[in-house]
């Protein structure tokens, strides 16, 4: 896999650490939701408003401690 660095103001970068719903996720996948976010508006304007209401719920659950980890969820799938 190809990799690019990119150049950010630090303003910029304090922006988009915002957007982490989770402490390590990489701003490959932070750019990647935005992209995403950006394209369904374009497309369905409703779905995209919906969809923003969505990860910024996910994002309220997860730092208020209201989630499963991985090795609850494989516990309660008897896969551990």
């Amino acid at each position: 896999m190809n990799t690019t660095t990119i150049k950010l103001y630090d303003e910029t970068k304090l922006q988009l650490n915002q957007f982490r719903e989770y402490k390590n996720e990489s701003y490959d996948e932070i750019v990647k939701k935005l992209v995403y976010i950006a394209k369904t508006a374009g497309k369905n304007p409703k779905l995209s408003s919906q969809t923003v209401c969505d990860i910024e719920a996910a994002r309220q659950r997860l730092k208020s401690g209201e989630f499963y980890s991985e090795q609850q969820v494989a516990k309660m799938l008897g896969l551990k």
